[in-house]
This record gives C-alpha cells, sequence and structure tokens, in this order.
C-alpha cells in the first residue's frame, strides 16, 4: 500500500503508524508553523500541495485527507480508482484516540495504532491532575484574541491536567475572540501565549499591561494543539510541565 496523506494531522498519526507505507505528506508537514510533528521527521517523506497530478505521480493505492478535501479533487481520484478516506476533527481526547485507532485500521495497522494510543494513554496518566494537583484558572490566547473555547480538543486536555477554563472564557466557543480589556479585567491564574513574539498577529499576547496582572504567564506552541494525536504526548508533557511552574 502506498498512502498519500493531504492534512498535518493524518501526516502526523501515519508516519507513527505506517512509516512504510507513506510516501508523501502534506506541504504544511514542511512548514514549521504548521506542522504536527519534527520537521526532521516530515522531512522523510516528500510533501504535496494536493493536486490530482502530484497524488498521480506518487503513485498513490489510497489518499487520506480532512473531511475538507475539494469536491473536485474527490470526483477526480474516484474517477481514477484512487481510493480516499477522510477524517475530520474530534473535540475531545476519547474521541481523537478514536480517529487514530479507526486511521491506523484503514491503512492495515491495527496493532501500530493501539500502540500509539497506549502511548498517548500514558503520557496523559503521568500528567493526569491529583488530589494535590494545584488548578489554576487558564486561558490559552492565540493571535488575534482567539481563545480555545469549549469544543476544543485542547481544553479538554487541559482539564485532564488540572488547568481549569477561565471565567472571561465561559460562553465562548472554539475559535471565539477574547479582548485585552476582557483579560485586564477579569484576569486568569495563568495565561498561556500560543503566538510568537515576532509575529505581528501576536502583539497583544505580549502587550505591556499583561506584565501588571498577578497572572502567571508561560508559551505554548500553537503546534502543540493543532491536531491531537502524538502531538497530545508532547502537549500534555507541556501542559504539566507549565502547571507545575504555577504551584
Amino acid at each position: 500500500m502506498r498512502i498519500v496523506s493531504l492534512n498535518p494531522c493524518t501526516d502526523a498519526i501515519l508516519a507513527e503508524v505506517a512509516p512504510d507505507k507513506l510516501v508523501a505528506v502534506s506541504q504544511y508537514s514542511h512548514d514549521p508553523s504548521a506542522s504536527s510533528m519534527p520537521l526532521e521527521l516530515a522531512r522523510r517523506w516528500p510533501a504535496t500541495g494536493g493536486s490530482v497530478e502530484e497524488i498521480i505521480a506518487a503513485r498513490a493505492d489510497i489518499v487520506v485527507a480532512s473531511s475538507f478535501l475539494p469536491p473536485a479533487t474527490r470526483s477526480a481520484l474516484d474517477r481514477l480508482d484512487i481510493p480516499v478516506v477522510t477524517f475530520g476533527m474530534a473535540s475531545d481526547v476519547d474521541g481523537n484516540l478514536a480517529l487514530v485507532r479507526e486511521l491506523a485500521t484503514a491503512v492495515g495497522e491495527t496493532e501500530a495504532g493501539e500502540a500509539l494510543v497506549a502511548r498517548i494513554e500514558a503520557a496523559l496518566a503521568d500528567a493526569a491532575q491529583t488530589p494535590d494537583t494545584p488548578q489554576p484558572q487558564t486561558i490559552l490566547w492565540q493571535p488575534g484574541g482567539i481563545v480555545a473555547g469549549e469544543g476544543a480538543l485542547v481544553v479538554d486536555l487541559m482539564r485532564r491536567v488540572g488547568l481549569q477554563p477561565a471565567s472571561a472564557t465561559q460562553g465562548l466557543g472554539q475559535g471565539d475572540r477574547l479582548p485585552l480589556e476582557a483579560v485586564l479585567i477579569d484576569p486568569p491564574d495563568l495565561l498561556l501565549h500560543a503566538g510568537r513574539r515576532g509575529d505581528e498577529q501576536s502583539r497583544t499576547l505580549h502587550h505591556p499591561a499583561l506584565r501588571k496582572l498577578p497572572t502567571s504567564r508561560a508559551e505554548f506552541a500553537p503546534q502543540l494543539y493543532f491536531c491531537g494525536g502524538p502531538s497530545l504526548i508532547r502537549a500534555a508533557e507541556r501542559l504539566a510541565e507549565i502547571r507545575g511552574g504555577t504551584a
């Protein structure tokens, strides 16, 4: 089986469960700002922009993509009799682990999928809160003032390690915006910055007024919350590390 993956989330899972079958990953996995796996790992495989011509050139037996695959591309692949497996996004950890299992089974690597799930579950158990774990009220703030609200995978993960959504984010959904003023009026115990200092869009994340708050601050790489899958291991470890610093 020759697998072409067109999505950075499925790229990362397939790199773990079916590395010998994977023949191309999405171009996003070669981009350090978008990849959900280490670049040195992603660059073991050529990248594709997802065109039908590239898929044919890769001699794909199966294409794995997100549910947002353009209809024209899907139609062309159907006419070429190249099977397509599409996957959506999960809103919690359990749903994400189910997607890992589903994808592994689809490419004939059920045992490898179970092994990856076991590794993720072990990392989650190591990072899980205990009765003595501090539970700071937390905001994960992304460029543009976007917050990870209810229905976001990373919010479920945060809760599992003892980071509770701050009151300022109550009622906000995934992708909603939280203005700087709301943070200043009702500051959290912990503010996670998910933007880079050199990025024009992340200026609010590093606004001087935030330094006056009685709030702990930490950086949390955007690559850790894009996809889940193997990223959950590194994300859980990082969140537990940050939580420990707020004790």
